[in-house]
C-alpha cells in the first residue's frame, strides 16, 4: 500500500526525539508486554501516530497542553479519517498519563481485548 503523507524518516526522527511521556509509555508497551504488538511513530492513512497496534487496529494519541489550544480541529479530522478506516484512537492528556498511568493502561488493555476478541467471532 503506497503511504502518502509524512515520510519514514519524518516518523524515524519522531522516534528518536520522543516525550517523557511518550517513553514512559513505550516502556510498558513495547515487546508485547500487554500482549499485543505496537508500533511506535507508526505511518498510518497519511498521518504518524504515536502508538499503534495493528491486531486491534488501535491507535494511542498522547496530547500535551497544546492540542486542546492549537490542533483540536486537526485531532478531529484526523480520528475521523482514522475512524473511517475503521481504527479506534484513544487519546490521553500527558497529565493524565502521568498521574493515573494504571488506569490509562487497564483502558488501554479493554479495548485492545474487546476489538481482538469481537474481530475473531466476526470470522
Amino acid at each position: 500500500m503506497e503511504q502518502n503523507g509524512p515520510s519514514k524518516n519524518v516518523a524515524r526522527a519522531l522516534r528518536r526525539r520522543m516525550t517523557e511521556t511518550e517513553r514512559e509509555v513505550w516502556k510498558h508497551l513495547r515487546r508485547r508486554q500487554t500482549g499485543y504488538y505496537f508500533r511506535r511513530q507508526h505511518r498510518i492513512a497519511g498521518f504518524i501516530v504515536d502508538f499503534y497496534c495493528a491486531e486491534a487496529r488501535l491507535c494511542i494519541e498522547l496530547d500535551g497542553d497544546g492540542h486542546q489550544i492549537f490542533h483540536s480541529k486537526a485531532d478531529r479530522e484526523r480520528d475521523e479519517a482514522l475512524s473511517a478506516l475503521g481504527v479506534l484512537v484513544m487519546r490521553f492528556q500527558n497529565y493524565e498519563v502521568g498521574t493515573d498511568w494504571g488506569g490509562c493502561y487497564l483502558k488501554i488493555l479493554a479495548v485492545c481485548k474487546e476489538r481482538t476478541s469481537s474481530s475473531e467471532s466476526d470470522t
